[in-house]
């Protein structure tokens, strides 16, 4: 069997040569520059990459660093990239596992503890793959109960699986429908809180003028009709998880109030004047432009800052591959068993129209529409009709041609972008020259 592939990103050229020789189980790949790590992740796909963040040219600063890891994970999110660096350390880690990065070590490196990282890093992405092979069972759940076979979502998960022991902040970001409680929901159960409560509290669902009763409590007789002390959601969730959604809808006074629990940890019911110890931790979800509301004022920065310690930004499920359909599978199983039991599947029309359709109210849309669908099926089989969808021309999904129609769109792509260069072309998509020609000829796309 061949090597593993290990990519070192390393502008040390000594540092560099000593990893290479440490590694004599891999296929060690090496590069100094962003640009040279972008080529060989395009190339060559190496399942794991030690990352120095102090590259060219700005080896003295992070920059270069986090922007090689935006570049490697957007090619290749699947990749298990180990950033080590001297610069700042806390700050690097905490931003490079936000920003998609599998694990952090520190600077001097200790090559024996660096390659135990590494191996376990091989091993968790061989597993991965095989979990993606599999992943096509209908009954097959990732974190907090998502659902999802997309390598969109499952970077998801498994940023949420990296940051649910810190007790730091998340906040989730993602249109409705997404499934943002349920992620919530996942972060405090892999959280050492699991034991505490998970409470939830829908910030846009409550008048403004009860919401800070709710989330601080009130004393007795702190307004009219308060008759006894009340505890609110914060002190409900001591010593678990608090996930409050629609975060963007919190007032700005309310917000200062807020401010001031996350700075302290500490509250004061309406009406009370004793400051009360809370450990609780924040997990908050939008569907809003949070930048833009801090940029217009309308959201305070520094709540921003002491919410966003990590963001995770979740796909809609039109982003998602191939999860329309895995989850239309699930919902119909679901609901026929409570409702309408002759129900065993979807027809082919329906998988194919379910594959078409947009779904601009995300998982939300997609469960509500099988619902009624399995309810009202007349047959074995929910057709598109019965999911209210227009039956819709079926894709040829020949691997084949799929395969050659994404060639094409690939070498056209780059075609554009290196403006008919053909040697920047086949450095763009990973080729030789040659071979290039070659698909070039193939496709009649000119020579």
């Amino acid at each position: 069997m061949s090597k593993p592939r290990l990519l070192i990103v390393e502008d040390d050229l000594a540092l560099q040569r000593q990893l290479r020789w440490a590694y004599e189980g891999y296929e060690v790949l090496t590069a100094a520059t962003r640009a040279e790590a972008v080529a060989v992740v395009r190339a060559e796909e190496p399942a794991v990459v030690t990352l120095d963040l102090g590259l060219p040219p700005d080896p003295d600063g992070t920059s270069e660093g986090f922007a090689t890891l935006a570049d490697i994970l957007a090619l290749r999110p699947d990749t298990k990239v180990i950033v080590a660096s001297g610069h700042g350390a806390r700050e690097s880690a905490l931003r490079a596992i936000g920003e998609g990065a599998w694990d952090f070590y520190s600077k001097p490196i200790d090559i024996d503890a660096l390659g135990l990282i590494v191996a376990r890093a091989l091993h968790v992405h061989a597993l991965e793959a095989e979990n993606r092979r599999l992943s096509a069972r209908p009954d097959g759940a990732a974190l907090g109960g998502i659902i999802t076979a997309s390598p969109e979502m499952l970077k998801v998960t498994r940023l949420i699986e990296r940051v649910a022991p810190a007790d730091v902040s998340v906040m989730l970001l993602g249109a409705s429908g997404t499934g943002k409680e349920l992620l919530a929901r996942g972060v405090h159960e892999a959280s050492p809180r699991r034991a505490g409560a998970f409470v939830a509290i829908n910030c846009a669902a409550i008048p403004e003028a009860l919401l800070e009763s709710e989330l601080f409590g009130h004393e007795k007789g702190a307004f009219t009709g308060a008759v006894r002390t009340v505890e609110g959601k914060i002190e409900a969730a001591r010593g678990g998880t608090l996930f409050l959604d629609e975060i963007g809808d919190v007032p700005l006074p309310l917000q200062v109030k807020l401010l001031r629990f996350l700075q302290e940890r500490v509250i004061e019911r309406v009406g009370g004047r004793k400051a009360i110890p809370v450990d609780t931790r924040v997990v908050c979800a939008t569907h809003r432009d949070v930048d833009a509301m801090v940029r217009a004022g309308s959201f305070r920065e520094d709540l921003y800052y002491r919410l966003a310690e990590i963001v995770v930004r979740i796909p809609s499920l039109a982003e998602r591959a191939g999860d329309a359909a895995l989850l239309a599978r699930h919902f119909v199983t679901s609901y026929a068993k409570r409702m309408n039991p002759a129900v065993t599947g979807l027809a082919a029309d329906a998988r194919v129209a379910i594959d078409a359709w947009g779904w601009p109210g995300n998982v939300r849309e997609l469960e509500n529409r099988v619902k009624r669908a399995v309810i009202m099926a007349d047959g074995r089989h929910v057709t598109a009709a019965d999911l209210d969808l227009a039956p819709a021309d079926a894709e040829d999904v020949n691997l084949r041609v799929a395969r050659e129609g994404a060639d094409r769109r690939a070498i056209a792509r780059a075609l554009a972008r290196a403006d008919g260069n053909i040697s920047a072309t086949a450095k763009l998509l990973g080729v030789s020259r040659p071979t290039l020609y070659d698909l070039l000829r193939s496709y009649d796309l000119g020579a």
